[in-house]
């Protein structure tokens, strides 16, 4: 018990591997019981990580259940492992998506189930090690173990165009990452380190980049996560991948994938390069204001029910975004509640949508109409998650929302009122997809047959909706264990300001009169 207390982060990180190893060793007939493994190791892994979450104490600041070992001496490549507030949070919603993905694929995956869910759990030790990483190399490792299954579970198990959309996800995302890994270098070169807090405290207390070095390094860095939020205009891999990926590819995707974007601008853009950050800041904001408006515009139009909310990730993602670069505690705030909330509710949505594709086997919303009569269940599910998605007060989505629009209007009012109609419009495309799939007459006879939700489904979405309505009602918990990350976020981003100003050059004193 003492080695599980120590080594949580590990525990929790390669609990899923365990499990896909096992899987591995079992012959591909054993479907049920492959299956019956999965959901086992993944609500494991989530109990973990509720337990990691509940334990993580509020009131200190730093990283918490930190381990440390070295990995290799040249280059110095540390396993460095530990959490604060912003990362345990992604880390929670991790491992509350997986056993749901699993669930939801339970009777839909039938060709080769055994290495479906093999990568299903690979993946979830990689996105649990992002979030877990503190040195450079270890979590640019993660960040390119976790692209091989994504992959493969949209080439696969994915529709009739999924070799293009995963071939397409993969070289976006290398692009991003080519760059990373040479900004991860350069600071090498500098600091003599991968280690973040090493890293971060060197170049907090030396003058060691200029700007010109500082605006490159942090461009390098940029990129590669704005093309995995994806921000305007690096957003074009996303609707190919979640519209052919699997239900389970498309929920993880949307709920964990994209806050890796978001979560490294956080953990990397804004500590170690803050003046860059600052000046690129005004393009960044109107780039993600873009994309919300831009987004919404564009989902409003679709006629396929997974690409709409596809493009509603794009807007959603982007009030990830803003509130980041406006530089206040309400903006960041609610972006990091906004990526939780949009992982539970957007892969809510996916799931839906999963279902009802694999009763008609098709997504065109103008094959649908009247679904309240003959699916009321399924109908009353989907529209408390679409009210979610919208934004409507005492649900999840108002909250995010909400604070980063306050947030923006404190920076620059123009954002706060482009932010406010992007709500609007949001409001119109769901709504409108809404009374289109579940109103009207029952004009298709095969929608008049469609059985209603059955108990797997139930409880899934059951699940989906009290934590959408909790964190509508009830946010502060989560708040409350953000607060400090984002607080130490902006006190190192002031007091480097402080210093640098303090250690520059005084300028020539002017001749008296």
């Amino acid at each position: 018990m003492s080695w599980l207390t120590d080594h949580s982060l590990t525990t929790v990180t390669f609990l899923p591997l365990l499990g896909a190893v096992l899987i591995a060793f079992l012959g591909r007939e054993r479907t049920s019981l492959i299956r019956w493994i999965t959901l086992l190791c993944s609500l494991l892994t989530f109990l973990a990580t509720a337990w990691l979450y509940f334990a993580l104490d509020s009131h200190r600041n730093g990283m918490q259940f930190e381990e440390f070992r070295i990995w290799m001496m040249v280059p110095p490549v540390n396993y460095h492992l530990g959490v604060d507030g912003l990362s345990m949070l992604l880390i929670l919603l991790t491992g509350l998506l997986t056993p749901l993905s699993v669930l939801a694929s339970w009777n839909s995956i039938i060709h080769r189930t055994k290495e479906f869910f093999l990568f299903l759990l690979a993946l979830e030790t990689g996105m649990i090690g992002v979030f877990a990483s503190l040195d450079l190399i270890l979590f640019f490792l993660f960040w390119e173990v976790m692209l091989i299954p994504m992959y493969f579970l949209i080439g696969i198990w994915g529709h009739e165009r999924r070799v293009y959309a995963a071939i397409k996800f993969i070289l976006y995302t290398m692009v991003g990452s080519a760059l990373m890994f040479a900004g991860i270098l350069y600071l090498y070169n500098l600091t003599g380190s991968f280690d973040l807090p090493h890293v971060l405290g060197n170049l907090s207390t030396t003058p060691l980049l200029s700007m010109q070095q500082e605006r490159w390094l942090f461009l390098a860095f940029f990129i590669a996560f704005a093309i995995k939020v994806p921000l305007f205009p690096f957003h074009t891999w996303l609707p190919d991948a979640h519209v052919e990926a699997p239900t389970a590819g498309s929920v993880l995707l949307a709920g964990v994938l994209l806050k890796m974007g978001t979560y490294g601008m956080l953990r990397f853009c804004l500590p170690l390069f803050p003046d860059a950050s600052r000046e690129f800041a005004p393009v960044i904001c109107a780039l993600a204001l873009i994309g919300i408006i831009y987004g919404a515009l564009v989902a409003t139009v679709q006629p396929d029910l997974k690409k709409l909310v596809a493009y509603s990730s794009v807007a959603h993602m982007g009030f990830c975004v803003l509130g980041i670069f406006v530089f206040n505690p309400l903006g960041m705030e609610g972006s990091i509640y906004q990526m939780f909330s949009h992982g539970v509710s957007t892969g809510a949505l996916f799931i839906l949508v999963g279902m009802l594709y694999d009763r008609r086997h098709t997504r065109l919303i103008s094959e649908f109409g009247g679904l309240a009569t003959s699916m009321p269940v399924y109908s009353t599910f989907f529209l408390i998650v679409t009210l979610s998605s919208l934004g409507l007060p005492l649900l999840n989505g108002f909250v995010g929302e909400f604070l980063v629009i306050v947030g923006s209007y404190h920076s620059r009012a123009l954002y706060a009122a482009l932010a406010a109609a992007g709500v609007v419009l949001a409001a119109v495309y769901l709504l409108w997809m809404y009374q289109r799939v579940f109103y009207g007459e029952l004009t298709n006879e095969k929608n008049r047959v469609l059985p209603d939700c059955n108990r797997r489904e139930k409880l899934i979405l059951t699940v989906m909706v009290v934590i959408i309505v909790a964190m509508g009602v009830y946010p502060q918990p989560f708040l409350r264990r953000m607060d400090r990350s984002v607080t130490s976020i902006l006190q190192g981003i002031q007091k480097r300001a402080i210093f640098f100003t303090e250690q520059a050059p005084a300028k020539p004193a002017e001749g008296r009169r």
